[in-house]
């Protein structure tokens, strides 16, 4: 049985700024779900609260249920990146290895780990003259020490090139299939829409929407999708017949509404269409996503999630990003 995240009512003041503000929502197993808000929104605070390395004013959080610091061995039931910064004079092996024994896991977790991070050549590289992305994928890989049940990860996309995005995405994905909770965060909904299943979105340390990224969609307005296939006009005749209304075709794909990416999918499948590419069009949900970060919708006017108490905005920006 999976384990939930839950975040209730967490407030949290730096001096006069208030960082976090009465935050509440949750994240499920088998499921990942995307952290998002601005630099400086409160995400890396929230996070750290959750993992008791930062003490609230009021309100909690539970893995499970139950608080981090009751855990009995809480390496083994949450991992967790916060940082990629490492001490330059230690190789990536190393690193791994000082936290391999601080939890007591067996050496040969090491090279596993290393082998599944994609860092086994660049293993006993100090890490000072790591890429970004190399650095992203170390603190993945110590996250990922003890087997968790829950991911957290502050940014993890940030710094990879292309192939790392991609190579991240579909491990993620991997993970959530097998029950665990995965709760990244971004700054950006472009870097994540691919990945998660469920957004959190908060500005100024408060919820402005919690829900799935379809609701997020539906939000937006009435999507646009873009789909491609070899057998474009069968394609074509296929979704009108369905429904869809399309109103044109940039290259070798078709733009059309009436019919969300599943549907489009369903009915490819049903006429034996393979399909070349399937997108909903970012401009309608990028601006969605800006309008929730930037307060052109009142937080709790979004689709919120059930569970999570609607917020004011007022507050100022601050605390960690």
């Amino acid at each position: 049985m999976g384990l939930p995240v839950r975040v209730d009512g967490l407030t949290k003041s730096f001096g006069a700024v208030r960082a976090v503000n009465a935050l509440s929502f949750t994240a499920e197993p088998g499921r990942v779900t995307g952290f998002l808000g601005p630099n400086g929104s409160g995400k890396t605070t929230t996070l750290a609260m959750t993992l008791g390395l930062i003490r609230p004013d009021s309100g909690g959080a539970t893995i499970g249920g139950r608080p981090y610091a009751t855990l009995e061995r809480p390496a083994l039931t949450v991992g967790a990146a916060l940082s990629a910064d490492f001490h330059p004079a230690h190789t990536g092996r190393a690193h791994l290895d000082i936290a391999r024994r601080a939890i007591g896991l067996p050496e040969a977790r090491v090279d596993e780990i290393l082998g599944l991070v994609g860092l086994a050549d660049a293993a006993d590289r100090k890490t000072g003259g790591y890429s970004l992305g190399m650095r992203q994928r170390l603190a993945l890989g110590a996250a990922l020490l003890g087997d968790p049940d829950v991911l957290l990860l502050d940014e993890p996309i940030n710094g990879l090139d292309p192939e790392g995005i991609r190579w991240i995405r579909v491990f993620l994905r991997h993970l959530a299939s097998q029950g665990k909770t995965v709760v990244l965060s971004s700054h950006l909904l472009s870097e994540v829409q691919q990945t998660v299943d469920d957004v959190i979105v908060i500005r100024r340390g408060e919820l402005a929407f919690a829900g799935t990224l379809a609701e997020l969609q539906q939000g937006a307005g009435e999507a646009t999708v873009r789909v491609a296939a070899p057998e474009q006009g069968a394609l074509a005749q296929a979704l009108e017949a369905a429904g869809a209304r399309v109103h044109s075709q940039h290259g070798a794909a078709l733009s059309l509404t009436g019919l969300d990416p599943e549907a489009v999918g369903r009915v490819a499948l049903a006429a034996g269409i393979p399909l070349s590419h399937l997108s909903v069009e970012a401009g309608e949900l990028e601006q969605r996503f800006l309008d929730l970060i930037n307060g052109g919708a009142e937080p709790g006017a979004a689709v919120t999630d059930p569970r999570a108490p609607q917020q004011a905005a007022h507050q100022p920006e601050g605390g960690l990003a």
